[in-house]
């Protein structure tokens, strides 16, 4: 086995298998050859600023025993997150079949060859023989048709810019899954009363994504909370002080700075909850805060900050896939947040959508250095909350929400540009992104209704759609997408055909 020590990977502990088949009619001169082109190929995969995720070349492959085995290891690793395969000569499909059928990891089937091109003056039949990809690989497709194998295809040479692109997106979303399948979620307190969309089948979704979702009681965060020290809080807000504009009355000898310190330890008792349980992901409601004297504000924003995922109003579902999302992004340029649909501009100029939510939008997304601010919250019965605000940063982003549909569950994602605010916003005390969304605003509401999809989402500028639509795949969820190609009547079939297409997989 060789590791393809992928340098400085945001994924430290996991792997992707590469597994290269062929047979042993070759003989010995040829497998080697095989062998030797195969990890290079995987070192070209594994390169800096390649596949996120350290590639770990392995043997080749050359009869049905070592491949059932190889893809059962795989299935039971807790390091290796997907495989990628290529045949570079002629493998006999019929090898593969005990091992595809065992096998439990996203597969990315690569279609490439060694050579970039041809030599053809020296071509010869030593040199076809060994260079069969192109039909070794339609052997292999066929079997992974005939199983109904869920897999990714990318075909061009490996050192091709596009390539690299796609089996990249690829990985993140093996990564995603992943992290899905251990994802533990904390619910302090249960949903907002009478809301439908935060509601959905717990069961189903541990089932369908791996999401171990509970309800703790916030009395129980209370406690952790009160037991934080003086100590503990005065040293994490001086260091708000350094890190952010903190406001003259939240300062040491300010008038509110006691907000601040309990604003610390708010965030000190959550990480300690949620390190303790072994949770990645969490939910809070304002209608249900026990002993808080706050809502928490500054402490979700900074948690989400750190790759937390969080939904409010009990909103597990939108937490659960904010804390994917953010897997999924990790090391790439822009930031993943929490979001919600606040209101629109419908004119003069462009149409554009306002979105926000009561404190907690992460900084991950924002774009310049967030203020520290203390202003009363209309909701909630407690004491004014701290927060951050600021402006997302503008750029290409993607708009997403997972709903459950009581029969299956729905990622709608729509894709936007966020932009500047058209006027500074001196009255709306709380982190907000503005965006035109793709195609129109009226296109893109109009379609985002007929999906069912939630008011509660989250807006990357990290994570892009081929790497959504790779994780819909790999998860076996439904995913509409709306890009400036979409027409609301043509998106109204696809939804139409969608639950024909679900309902019949689910009675086969």
């Amino acid at each position: 086995m060789d590791s393809m020590d992928t340098t400085a990977s945001p994924y430290p502990g996991q792997e992707i298998w590469f597994l290269t088949g062929s047979q042993g009619l070759y003989g010995d001169d040829i497998l080697h050859q095989v062998a030797e082109q195969s990890r290079s190929i995987a070192e070209i995969l594994a390169g800096p600023g390649k596949i996120p995720v350290r590639i770990v070349w392995k043997p080749v492959l050359t009869d049905a025993d070592a491949i059932r085995r190889l893809c059962q290891e795989a299935s039971a690793s807790d390091t290796c997150v997907g495989v990628i395969v290529w045949m570079h000569t002629f493998s006999p499909a019929k090898m593969w079949i005990a091992g595809l059928s065992a096998l439990d990891r996203p597969l990315l089937h690569l279609h490439t060859q060694y050579n970039l091109s041809l030599p053809w003056p020296s071509i010869d039949m030593d040199f076809m023989n060994l260079n069969q990809a192109a039909h070794g690989d339609r052997e292999f497709a066929h079997i992974e048709a005939r199983l109904n194998i869920d897999r990714k295809i990318v075909a061009g040479h490996a050192t091709d810019p596009r390539v690299i692109r796609r089996v990249a997106a690829w990985a993140r979303a093996a990564v995603g899954r992943h992290a899905s399948r251990t994802l533990k979620l904390a619910r302090f307190g249960d949903n907002m009363r009478d809301v439908a969309v935060t509601e959905g089948d717990k069961v189903e979704a541990q089932l369908r994504f791996g999401y171990s979702v509970n309800t703790y009681a916030v009395n129980d965060l209370v406690t952790v909370v009160d037991q934080v020290t003086d100590k503990e809080a005065a040293q994490l807000a001086a260091e708000y002080v350094e890190v952010y504009d903190v406001v003259p009355a939240l300062r040491p000898g300010g008038i509110r700075h006691d907000a601040l310190l309990y604003a610390a330890r708010q965030e000190i008792g959550l990480r300690t909850f949620l390190n303790q349980g072994g949770f990645t992901a969490f939910t809070t409601n304002f209608e249900d805060l026990g002993g808080l004297r706050q809502l928490p504000g500054l402490a979700v924003q900074r948690l989400m900050a750190d790759g937390y995922g969080f939904g409010g109003e009990g909103d597990w579902k939108t937490s659960a896939l904010l804390r994917t999302m953010k897997v999924m992004g990790t090391g790439l340029p822009g930031g993943t947040s929490f979001m919600e649909d606040y209101t629109y501009h419908l004119g003069p100029g462009t149409p554009r959508i306002l979105g926000a939510h009561m404190l907690e939008v992460c900084p991950s997304i924002a774009a310049d250095r967030p203020s520290c601010e203390i202003h009363p919250l209309s909701i909630g019965g407690r004491q004014d909350p701290v927060r951050l605000v600021f402006n997302a940063a503008p750029g290409p982003a993607v708009v997403v929400g997972l709903a459950d549909l009581g029969d299956r569950f729905r990622l709608t994602a729509n894709t936007v540009d966020v932009v500047t605010p058209s006027e500074p916003l001196h009255r709306l005390p709380v982190a907000r992104a503005v965006w035109k969304p793709r195609p129109s605003l009226a296109e893109s509401a109009e379609s985002w209704l007929l999906a069912g999809a939630p008011h509660h989402t989250v807006l990357s500028s990290a994570v892009d759609t081929e790497t959504l639509t790779d994780y819909a795949a790999m998860t076996g969820v439904e995913l509409l997408t709306i890009d400036e190609t979409t027409s609301t009547g043509h998106l109204a079939k696809e939804i139409r055909w969608n639950a024909a297409y679900h309902r019949l997989a689910q009675a086969l």
